[in-house]
């Protein structure tokens, strides 16, 4: 792999954590904020919690195997 492909998985990488990061801060604001009120949304904004974390962790391993090759 060349140095070049590698910058671009720690890039897919960062950006998928970022992502991550964002939808929790959604959760979190739901929690903290529009609790109980808007309980309606929890199974939507929880599973796109969910699927950007698995994302991150897929991007993340991703760049870690590659680096050890």
């Amino acid at each position: 792999m060349t140095d070049e492909e590698l910058k671009d998985l720690l890039k897919a990488s960062k950006r998928a954590k970022r992502v991550a990061m964002e939808k929790a801060g959604e959760l979190h604001d739901l929690v903290e904020d529009r609790l109980p009120a808007a309980y309606q949304e929890i199974p939507a904004i929880a599973q796109a919690t969910y699927d950007a974390c698995k994302a991150w962790e897929e991007a993340d391993n991703a760049y870690k195997n590659a680096k050890q090759e």
